[in-house]
C-alpha cells in the first residue's frame, strides 16, 4: 500500500500534518498505535498561537469544553504571585483534543489505521520510505513524517536524558472552595527537583502533571504517593490546593526520560520530523501543543512547496532557537533553590517580568486573529 505520505503517531503534530495536507489533495496514510485516544502525559495547555492553528484546522475548542485560562500563579514554597496572560488561552484534555483531530483528519480524507505499531522506519534504494508494522507488513511513501511525540522510534532516536527526567500526570477533583480558587487559573508550582503544573480542565476536572528528576523521585522511594507528599512538603501550596481532592484516576500516567532543550538540526532526505521529534521545550513553558501545531504547519508547507526535508529540518530548528535557550535558561533557574525562594516576591513586585517571559517563550508565528471565546 503507497501513497504520497506516510505519517507516524496519530497525536497533536500527526494529525494537524495529515489535515493539512489532505485538504490539499495528497493522499496520506496516518499510522496511532493506540487504538482508542487516551490521556496522555501533557499539561493540556492551549496557549494563544496554539488556538489560532486549532481554529484554522476547524478545531473549536469550546465547543469540547475546553476553559479559559486568563492567569498564570507561581507558587513556590508558602508564596505565590499572579499575573495575567499576555494572550488568550484555553485547557482541554488530550483526549478530548485527540479525539477531535482525528476525526477531522477522517473527514478531511486521510487513511487512519488505529492500534497499528511501527516497528521501523527505513529508506531503500528505490527512494521509498517503508514503516514496518507489528504484524510484519509494510505502508510505503516517498516522503514521511515522524510524528511519535515523546516515543522513540528504533533508528531515528533522540539523545538520552542527562537529568534523567520523569513525569507524571494524574486527575482530580477538587473540593469546592479550592476549584473556585483555582478558577481560570494556571498555577506553576516548585520544588527541589522539579516543578508542576495545575489547572481546570473541561468537566469540572483538575489536570495535575509535574516532573522532576529521578534523584528526587527516588528520595520519595520511587512511590507515587511517597513523591507527592514530598512535593506537597516542599511546596505547601500545592497541599492546600489538593486538600480534600479526590483523585479519578487509579494511578498516574507516568513517562520518563525527556530530552529538554533538544532541537533536531538534521534529517534524512524525505523524512520531515515535528512536534517532540522536532524539538522538546521544557514543560514549564506551556508551549509543547504550540510546537506540536507550529511545526506541523511549516512541515506541510514546506512539503506542498517542494522544499526538502534536508532543507526544511535545519531551518525550522534555527528558527526556535532562541526561544529554547531562553526556556532552557529559565528553566534551570527555576531548579535554583535562591531563585524558588525569591522568585514569588520579585514577581508580586514586578509582574510583568511573568508576562514578558511568557511573550518571549512563545513560538514565533504570523498575527492572526484569535478566536474571540478565549479572546481577552
Amino acid at each position: 500500500m503507497q501513497d504520497e505520505v506516510l505519517i507516524l503517531g496519530g497525536g497533536v503534530a500527526g494529525c494537524a500534518a495529515a489535515i493539512a495536507l489532505a485538504r490539499k489533495g495528497r493522499s496520506v496514510t496516518l499510522i496511532e498505535r493506540e487504538p482508542t485516544p487516551r490521556h496522555k502525559v501533557c499539561g493540556e495547555f492551549l496557549s494563544g498561537e496554539a488556538l489560532e492553528d486549532l481554529h484554522a484546522l476547524g478545531i473549536d475548542v469550546a465547543s469540547l469544553g475546553a476553559v479559559p485560562i486568563n492567569y498564570v500563579r507561581l507558587a513556590a514554597a508558602r508564596r505565590a504571585a499572579e499575573a495575567p496572560l499576555p494572550f488568550p488561552a484555553a485547557s482541554l484534555t488530550r483526549k478530548a483534543l485527540d479525539t477531535a483531530l482525528l476525526a477531522e483528519a477522517v473527514a478531511a480524507g486521510v487513511r487512519l489505521e488505529r492500534g497499528r505499531s511501527v516497528q521501523s522506519l527505513s529508506r531503500g534504494t528505490d527512494n521509498i520510505w517503508r514503516g514496518r508494522l507489528d504484524d510484519g507488513t509494510t505502508r510505503e511513501a516517498p516522503t514521511a513524517f515522524l510524528a511519535t511525540g515523546k516515543h522513540d522510534l528504533r533508528g531515528h532516536s533522540r539523545p538520552k536524558d542527562p537529568h534523567q527526567w520523569v513525569a507524571f500526570k494524574m486527575y482530580y477533583r477538587l473540593s469546592a472552595s479550592q476549584t473556585a480558587d483555582l478558577a481560570n487559573a494556571s498555577e506553576l508550582t516548585l520544588y527541589s527537583g522539579g516543578y508542576g503544573g495545575i489547572q481546570p480542565v473541561e468537566d469540572g476536572i483538575t489536570n495535575f502533571c509535574c516532573v522532576v528528576q529521578r534523584r528526587y523521585f527516588a528520595h520519595s522511594g520511587l512511590r507515587w504517593e511517597g513523591l507527592l507528599a514530598k512535593m506537597k512538603q516542599d511546596c505547601p501550596h500545592l497541599a492546600m490546593r489538593l486538600d480534600g481532592a479526590e483523585p479519578l484516576l487509579h494511578k498516574p500516567i507516568t513517562i520518563t526520560h525527556i530530552p529538554y532543550g533538544y532541537i533536531r538540526r538534521a534529517t534524512e532526505e524525505g523524512l520531515y520530523c515535528i512536534g517532540d521529534q522536532a524539538a522538546v521545550i521544557p514543560s514549564f513553558t506551556g508551549d509543547g501543543i504550540s510546537i506540536a501545531l507550529h511545526t506541523a504547519r511549516r512541515a506541510a508547507t514546506a512539503y506542498l512547496a517542494a522544499e526538502p526535508a534536508l532543507v526544511f529540518q535545519p531551518k525550522l530548528g534555527a528558527a526556535m532557537l532562541p526561544q529554547m535557550r531562553l526556556a532552557k535558561v529559565a528553566a534551570d533557574g527555576l531548579n535554583n533553590a535562591l531563585a524558588r525562594a525569591v522568585l514569588p516576591f520579585c514577581l508580586r513586585v514586578w509582574p510583568g517580568a511573568m508576562r514578558v517571559t511568557a511573550r518571549l517563550t512563545r513560538v514565533a508565528q504570523p498575527a492572526a486573529v484569535a478566536p474571540q471565546a478565549f479572546a481577552n
